[in-house]
């Protein structure tokens, strides 16, 4: 998404671009899959911050080239110790009624929390978050200007001040989900990315493709024919030709030469530092140290029934959310009692399943290849997550199963060169964000830079959209000079 994004915003602005691509088709982890005349969504299901993708199609002048509805509720919450279902609606009155019985002053909590949330996303966003940083120390500067009174959500867990605003157990667990999509869990992930709980409930909240999400890649790379932009598919750069203190040309795995002016780098700006630049910082030994997202299993299951009882976005928890939250990241043990995420893409898109079929999306968190290497045992925790959904909604899926398709983070690793099969690339732990994260412009050569996930300012659709930008003006700077 970063590399296709700022692809565009050259292209708009006169550059001649080229995209060398390693996979069939583009996209990265925003990918699609079509399979025995089911369409599944590979990576991201839903998206926030549409205005990032507004201001995207405004600098490069063009309509948006894909179309979006937002989500209400955002999604459903399911325990396995309750009957009940939660849903999560923007609407605070709405989202309030459903805790009547265990928290009847959420509303006023949530409205406190929610003030405070806003007040690190405002306070953050703009110094932060869309900034490129020469240097650590303009880094340190920087973050000296954001209001002191923040400083304690630097020093304490998502979890911990979720825990301070709310008291019941199942209002501290969902509003504490959207640290999962950060690729870590509300236990080791800093209380400043508490500011996502605004975006989700207060500032966009979450939208959905029309179509699948793989539209927003289908409809860049449609502009990008426009721009006369070549993609060249299943070419990985193996290596490389410096002269002069810069990069002179990639070489490809047929031996092929890539020459350009200028080169951006959209695969993870630290393996590729590391597997093709051969830098010793980024050894795989050195890596192994750095702090990386969870894994994830998913399953893609496409099955000839329909589920009415199932909404679009759910997810599905158990009774030990803590140890589970605790252990997830490393104990391959806790993997028994999986916690799950389960979009049913064809709920509003007719078009990706058969008539009277479903398609499913599953998402389990699980350990990365560091702390569990094999997935010997893939089926039989496949097997269980079905067997657990199936006795949620009270339908046996088993035998309506006509296809399905499973990704361990052996196969990201190996189709997306993500290090140990780490879903979200490099953490955000206190020394790994802004200047602290791998830079996007090469500590070697002058005409390198790098866009995506494991750079600035981080995981998700939104930031690949604003690091393609922050990439984008990096190499304007640098053509001035040439």
């Amino acid at each position: 998404m970063g590399g296709l994004a700022t692809a565009l915003r050259l292209a708009k602005t006169g550059y001649e671009v080229q995209l060398i691509e390693k996979n069939q088709q583009a996209g990265g982890r925003l990918n699609q899959l079509k399979k025995d005349g089911f369409t599944f969504d590979t990576g991201p299901s839903f998206f926030s911050m549409s205005y990032e993708f507004k201001e995207f199609a405004t600098d490069c002048n063009i309509d948006l080239p894909f179309k979006y509805v937002e989500l209400d509720p955002l999604y459903s919450v399911n325990f396995s110790d309750s009957p009940k279902t939660f849903h999560l609606y923007k609407d605070l009155k709405k989202l309030s009624e459903q805790f009547k019985d265990i928290e009847p002053d959420f509303e006023q909590k949530m409205v406190k929390y929610l003030k405070k949330s806003g007040s690190l996303f405002h306070d953050t966003v703009d110094l932060v978050i869309k900034n490129n940083f020469d240097s650590v120390f303009s880094y340190l500067i920087t973050l000296m200007r954001v209001n002191p009174k923040h400083l304690d959500v630097l020093l304490i867990s998502f979890w911990k001040q979720v825990k301070r605003s709310f008291s019941s157990k199942e209002a501290q667990q969902i509003v504490s989900l959207v640290a999962f999509f950060l690729g870590r869990t509300p236990f080791d992930t800093m209380a400043v990315y508490t500011l996502l709980s605004y975006t989700e409930f207060k500032h966009d909240g979450y939208f959905n493709v029309e179509g699948g999400m793989y539209k927003i890649v289908e409809g860049i790379v449609d502009e990008l024919k426009k721009e006369n932009v070549k993609i060249t598919y299943d070419t990985e750069i193996v290596e490389f030709v410096n002269k002069n203190k810069k990069l002179d040309h990639f070489i490809d795995q047929k031996g092929e030469k890539w020459t350009a002016d200028i080169f951006l780098v959209n695969a993870d700006a630290a393996v590729f530092r590391g597997k093709v630049f051969k830098r010793e910082r980024f050894s795989t030994q050195k890596m192994d140290k750095m702090n990386w997202t969870m894994g994830y299993l998913t399953i893609y299951l496409g099955i000839k029934c329909k589920l009415p009882q199932v909404n679009h976005h759910n997810y599905y928890l158990g009774s030990n959310f803590e140890e589970y939250g605790t252990n997830v990241s490393q104990n391959p043990d806790s993997l028994q009692k999986p916690y799950y995420y389960v979009n049913v893409v064809s709920k509003h898109n007719n078009e990706c399943a058969p008539e009277g079929c479903e398609s499913l999306f599953f998402v389990c968190p699980v350990p990365n290849l560091l702390f569990k290497p094999s997935w010997e045992d893939k089926d039989q925790i496949v097997n269980s997550i079905i067997a657990d959904f199936s006795k949620r909604i009270d339908k046996d899926i088993s035998p309506e199963i006509i296809s399905k398709t499973v990704y361990t983070p052996l196969d990201w690793e190996s189709q997306i060169h993500l290090h140990r099969g780490s879903g979200l690339g490099l953490s955000h732990s206190m020394l790994q964000i802004g200047a602290f994260r791998p830079a996007n412009f090469d500590e070697k050569f002058k005409n390198v830079f790098y866009v995506g996930a494991s750079t600035i300012p981080g995981a998700g659709l939104p930031m690949a959209i604003i690091s393609s930008k922050l990439s984008y003006q990096r190499i304007v700077e640098y053509s001035k000079s040439i």
